[in-house]
Parts: C-alpha cells; structure tokens; sequence
C-alpha cells in the first residue's frame, strides 16, 4: 500500500537512494487464515499478485516474499504458470550437516499430497540445484523414509523408490532416516510437502531450543560465564549454520521465473539473505538449467 509505505521511506531515505526504489501500489492483502486459492483469485491486486505480475511481464527478475507459502504457490500457479515439463513446484532448504557441509531438502511445504512422480522431479530438480549452489559434481539422492531398506516407508515413499532407483539422471543411494541427513549421508533429501515441512519445522525449534539452552547454561553461574566469553566466537560460529536467518529464503524451484520463500518471522537480515539466494539464482542461470533437465526429463 503507498500510502502506507511512502512515509516511511521517506524518513529513511536520501533523495538519491529514494529514486532507486520504486513502490507499485498493491493495495490488499491475503492474510494467514484465509483460503490461498481463493483469496488469490478475488484479491488480485495484492502484493504477491503484483510482484508475480512484474516477474510475468519481464519488470523484475526475482521474486521474494515472507507472506502466505499457500498464497505464494496459489498467485504463481495462476500468474507465472509452470515451467515446461514441471508437475510441481517445490520448496528447497539448504540444511546444515556435520564438518560444515549442507545438504538440498525439498519438498518443504509446497504440496502436502504427492504422487510418486512428482518425488522423481523433485529428486532432478534437487540435484540440479546441489550442482549449481553447492557445486557437487554427482550429488548423493535419497528418500526420506523411517527406515533404509528399500521396502520401508509409507506407499508414496515405495512406489517412488523404483522411479528414483532406475532414472538415469540421479545418482540415487536409497532410504534414509532423518537422523542420518545431518550426518552428511545425501547430497540431495526428497519428501512430500507434509512430511520436509514437519521435519523442518521441528530442526528449526530444536536449533532455537538448543541455542537457548545454552545460553542459559553460560548465564547460570559466574564460571560459566567467564567460559561462555571465552568460547563465545565459538559457539555463535558453531550455532550459526542452525540459524533460519542467514539463508532466508528457499527457492520455488518449478515455476517460470525466480520466485524465494521468506519465513513468516523473518528479521531483516533474514531479508537480504532472501534476496541474495534470489541474486544467486539469477546469476547462476537456475530458470534455464531447470528448464533443461525437465525438458530432458520429459522427452526420455
């Protein structure tokens, strides 16, 4: 809304900086507990509407947003449309494993129920983006499953493992259990949208838990302390993997254009960290390269 956000750079602002940002009005809004399908129809000049519009029409090369992930998935289905050849968009985190490496988890929360081949598609796009942001030659895929054999899991994650197993493309390694991700055991981690949401949201309470925990530790006697400042460079750059906030935002892999996932609680650091995985993926060229794995993909 300009009305809204005018004032407010105008007081943070130099008149030099101020005529790089332009605002486009965008006056409604979908909020969190209304249905994201059908807001996103009648609302149509909300602020998600109109950045994917300007991604549409070629004013903008990048899309982020912290608002409603339903309301995202909803406008970019409706605006950008799919790549050619994508079944479904997914949702990607890097997550933190042991000795400083980071693993692709994907789908994180963008589709609750999935068929077996859209776990296949999940798994190229997944490789693709381990090859291109971590630089893996051949990443490592697996299922996530509540056990290693290749008979485990519930019937999503059984019908999928043959796809996964024969796809030319994927360097496919099996099962794995969700105590083994961050053991560094896959390069790549496929689940359904229900499943990576839950078990992300569960290592983001965890880390903060753990985070906190530790703090209180260091605060509860004067040797403790004394030690905590210590270590304290330590222990924030051991922690500091585990934090939402330095990578922000997770890419919408599958939909025409570069569109990033800001948590709902994001801090403005958590911000520019979205935009700069979204600065990454434009000039790691991701919308083409994806565009050529599934092209591939589908042709075979």
């Amino acid at each position: 809304d300009k009305a809204l956000l005018q004032p407010v750079l105008d007081q943070i602002t130099t008149p030099n900086s101020r005529r790089l940002i332009h605002i486009v009005h965008a006056p409604e809004r979908i909020d969190m507990t209304e249905s994201p399908a059908l807001a996103s129809r009648f609302k149509t000049e909300n602020s998600i509407a109109r950045g994917m519009q300007l991604l549409r029409d070629g004013e903008a090369d990048a899309f982020v947003s912290a608002g409603n992930t339903g309301a995202i998935l909803a406008n970019g289905l409706f605006i950008l449309k799919r790549l050619p050849g994508a079944r479904r968009p997914a949702l990607t985190v890097l997550m933190p494993i042991r000795r400083g490496g980071r693993c692709v988890f994907l789908d994180v929360g963008a589709n609750a129920d999935c068929k077996p081949e859209y776990l296949q598609q999940f798994a190229l796009m997944g490789s693709l983006y381990a090859k291109t942001v971590i630089g893996i030659p051949t990443p490592r895929v697996a299922l996530l499953s509540n056990g290693e054999e290749a008979g485990k899991g519930n019937e999503l994650v059984k019908a999928a493992y043959p796809m996964l197993n024969n796809h030319p493309a994927l360097n496919f390694v099996g099962n794995l259990e969700g105590k083994e991700m961050f053991e560094g055991a896959a390069d790549v981690v496929v689940a359904d949208g229900f499943t990576g949401n839950v078990a992300l949201k569960i290592t983001e309470a965890a880390a903060a838990m753990i985070n906190t925990m530790i703090k209180d530790a260091l605060r509860s006697t004067a040797a403790a302390t004394l030690g905590g400042l210590l270590a304290r460079s330590a222990i924030r750059s051991t922690l500091l993997p585990l934090n939402p906030n330095e990578h922000g935002g997770a890419p919408l892999l599958g939909l025409n254009g570069v569109v990033i996932v800001a948590h709902g609680r994001s801090n403005p650091h958590a911000i520019r960290s979205a935009i700069n995985a979204a600065h990454s993926a434009i000039h790691q060229n991701m919308q083409s390269k994806l565009q050529a794995v599934l092209s591939k993909s589908s042709s075979e």
